[in-house]
């Protein structure tokens, strides 16, 4: 399995849930933000390690997009509840609500079968790999929640499993218009998935 670095070599891993195709991805989109004048991050962390290897960099603002409570078991969270308060001290937002390309309707494919729309939009997004989606889907969560402005470029880190192998240049047009959402860049994402 390899990641692939817009405008650099592909840099082999064991597995896109590695800590070194995180540690990477994550140095590849701070790189990206620095060259492009990018200055805010959203980074999906389902138990807060991802995001706390953000804290050291400085002048970016960074959201963090969580699972929602209630995943993987009902009423329960896998977000350290320690983490998140060592990440909002440091100025971090961390956001944990419904997922913008599940939600209800997963609840509704569950119960009755068949794909609904936005399971639709999941799955294609997933041709280009798992973190793809999630790096849409948690840069639309933001915008949502007004974390971040609207019709601005930012940097949304998605991956796999465990831990981070995507990285997209972004501009999200939230939940309400998904479809005029703009991937203006591809940072960093898996060669093999």
């Amino acid at each position: 399995m390899g990641i692939r670095f817009a405008g650099t070599p592909r840099v082999p891993t064991s597995s896109a849930s590695s800590i070194q195709s995180t540690q990477a991805t994550i140095d590849a989109a701070l790189d990206a933000a620095r060259k492009k004048g990018i200055d805010t991050l959203i980074v999906a962390s389902a138990t807060g390690a991802s995001a706390r290897l953000l804290l050291g960099s400085k002048g970016f603002k960074v959201v963090v997009v969580t699972h929602v409570f209630g995943f993987p078991e009902p009423g329960g969270t896998e977000f350290d509840p320690e983490t998140r308060v060592e990440l909002l001290s440091a100025g971090f937002s961390v956001l944990t609500t419904a997922h913008a390309l599940s939600a209800g309707e997963r609840a509704l494919s569950s119960k009755f079968g068949g794909a609904y729309p936005l399971e639709i939009v999941a799955n294609t997004l997933r041709l280009f790999g798992q973190g793809t989606k999630v790096a849409v889907e948690v840069a639309t969560m933001a915008l949502d929640a007004g974390l971040i402005p609207y019709g601005r470029p930012v940097i949304a880190l998605g991956g796999t499993n465990n831990g981070l192998d995507t990285a997209l240049v972004i501009v999200p047009a939230g939940s309400a218009r998904l479809f005029d959402t703009k991937i203006l860049d591809v940072v960093a994402r898996p060669t093999t998935f």
